[in-house]
């Protein structure tokens, strides 16, 4: 026990001298450790700073941003100092900003010779700023405070050429970002595409409503035809048919128009070219409206060399009806949904002219050219000929071309990938691309010689209905007569040479004359018919030649050609 009480006694006061002796040592120790880091720092701001102070002293003397970076550094900073770094800095941006314009200026070398000039003005301005002695003295070469005075006159330099620089650029960016200038023209492309876009369906429209309609000078003929008709019953009696209507020998042409103008012109330009005019005989089928002036025309103004011509109305075939004819059948049933719809939206609603201009295309005197055998059953061939045709050679010499077994021989249209079968008729549909080549090469209606042999042999006539029947709902194509034809006579085409049928005169300004001098015939296809405001001046005169000028209907009806 004693040895237990001596043990800790002893071990209690050793115990309490060395924690004092530990104490003492760490102070010493981090004293030592503080002094030493004082003594390091004070040396090197001692030996730094004299060499820092020259070089930044020296960086001054050359230029601004010495002494930018030396009132960053200084120990004894002027607050003014902080304000001239900043003008500074505003100014140096700017000078920088306009030699990249002026720079870019020079590339360009458009006529912006001034803009260039105040460019390198601007940026010289602001270098010679700090180059004036005042300045250079008051505020970049001076240790002691600044001049406030002197720099409130400097900033007002600088903000003053800050903003003639401003002004500069932004009314020269649009020519030198090209940022700015791409998405401008895209603007304006977009711009004049959407404008272009209207015009283009504004124009179709108009040009679309011109060819439809009546001009008044052709109304007016008309009228006063039936009115010469109604005035005078005993000059316009009936005439017999004549034996040369159904005689095969002779050259037969199909002519069906509401136009009594426009026949007249292909009458008489067929004669006129005609090196046996006797030998020609023109069956022209109309409505029953236009029957009484047809006549009337041809019997006030007969044709000259002997022609004949025969004038028949639609209605005066009495197969044409809707138990044989399916697009009789298509018209009545069209035109009941049509007046029924059309009652009903009020004629608001812009379907209703599509269904209309469907009605248009569906006219029967269009689809009557499938009927050619049965309306002339003693004849082997017939030239089809539309009412917008002008004949300038002798045609005959198509009734001597081998048709080699084929039923119609017409000129072909395709180009390259244009006017192809793919073009008018729905591929997508399984009738269409399971029977027909979407690159069989398109044919054009308007001159046409049919041998009708042939097409009684190959029947098609009962291939049209079939089609026709088939395309009720419109699946197949849309409207018009040329893809009907183009399936009835689909590899039954004789393709004739080009010069026989040069069309596009009613659409295409740019036909070659040459081609159209040495064409046996040129064809007013498309809007700008010529009897209209709207033809093209360049070929109007190709058909005004062969109006009869002298017939006296004609004046009266002041009919400017």
């Amino acid at each position: 026990m004693a040895v237990a009480i001596r043990g800790a006694r002893g071990g209690g006061s050793g115990g309490v001298g060395a924690g004092f002796r530990n104490f003492f040592s760490y102070r010493i120790f981090v004293s030592a450790m503080f002094s030493l880091l004082f003594i390091a720092t004070a040396t090197v701001l001692l030996t730094t700073r004299p060499s820092t102070t020259h070089q930044h002293s020296q960086r001054f003397r050359s230029g601004g941003n010495a002494y930018m970076h030396r009132t960053f550094v200084a120990l004894n900073s002027d607050p003014l100092k902080t304000r001239l770094d900043l003008i500074y800095r505003q100014a140096n941006d700017h000078i920088t900003l306009v030699k990249a314009y002026a720079a870019y200026a020079r590339k360009l070398k458009l006529d912006i010779s001034r803009q260039l000039k105040m460019f390198d003005d601007l940026a010289k301005n602001f270098s010679d700023i700090t180059s004036k002695p005042r300045y250079k003295s008051s505020l970049f070469e001076t240790d002691g405070n600044l001049d406030e005075d002197v720099l409130r006159q400097f900033e007002k330099e600088v903000k003053d050429r800050v903003k003639f620089a401003r002004l500069l650029i932004a009314e020269s960016k649009e020519n030198y970002d090209n940022q700015l200038k791409i998405q401008k023209l895209k603007d304006t492309i977009f711009a004049v595409r959407e404008l272009l876009g209207k015009a283009k369906k504004n124009g179709a429209f108009a040009s679309s409503i011109a060819a439809k309609s009546i001009p008044k000078s052709l109304h007016c003929l008309a009228m006063r035809l039936v009115e010469e008709r109604i005035s005078h019953p005993e000059k316009y009696k009936e005439d017999l048919p004549k034996s040369e209507f159904d005689d095969p020998d002779l050259y037969h042409y199909a002519i069906f128009s509401d136009n009594v103008i426009a026949v007249s012109v292909v009458v008489r330009s067929v004669v006129k070219n005609a090196e046996e005019p006797w030998k020609h005989v023109f069956h022209v089928v109309t409505d029953r409206m236009n029957l009484a002036a047809m006549k009337v025309w041809f019997k006030m103004r007969p044709v000259e060399g002997g022609a004949h011509v025969e004038v028949r109305a639609l209605e005066d075939y009495k197969f044409m009806n809707s138990a044989y004819v399916p697009v009789l059948r298509q018209i009545e049933s069209a035109k009941q949904r049509f007046y029924l719809e059309h009652k009903m939206e009020n004629g608001t609603k812009d379907g209703s002219n599509t269904k209309f201009r469907y009605l248009e295309h569906m006219s029967m005197l269009n689809h009557l050219r499938f009927y050619l055998p049965e309306m002339y059953p003693k004849l082997h061939k017939i030239l089809f000929l539309d009412d917008d045709v002008v004949v300038q050679k002798d045609l005959t010499g198509l009734w001597k071309i081998d048709l080699s077994g084929k039923v119609n021989g017409a000129v072909e249209t395709c180009f390259g990938s244009f006017h192809r079968f793919s073009q008018y008729l729905n591929f997508s549909h399984p009738l269409i691309r399971e029977r027909f080549n979407p690159k069989a090469c398109a044919w054009a209606y308007g001159m046409n010689i049919f041998d009708l042999d042939a097409w009684k042999r190959e029947k098609c006539t009962e291939t049209y209905h079939n089609w026709q029947n088939l395309n009720v709902d419109r699946a197949l194509w849309k409207s018009g007569t040329l893809p009907p034809g183009l399936i009835t006579f689909y590899s039954l085409t004789k393709s004739l040479d080009k010069s026989w049928h040069v069309l596009g005169l009613g659409y295409n300004p740019s036909i070659s004359m040459d081609v159209i001098n040495n064409a046996a015939l040129i064809h007013y296809n498309g809007n700008m018919k010529p009897w209209l405001d709207i033809a093209m001046n360049q070929y109007k005169n190709l058909w005004t030649k062969y109006v009869d000028n002298d017939m006296e209907f004609l004046q009266t009806c002041n009919f400017g050609v």
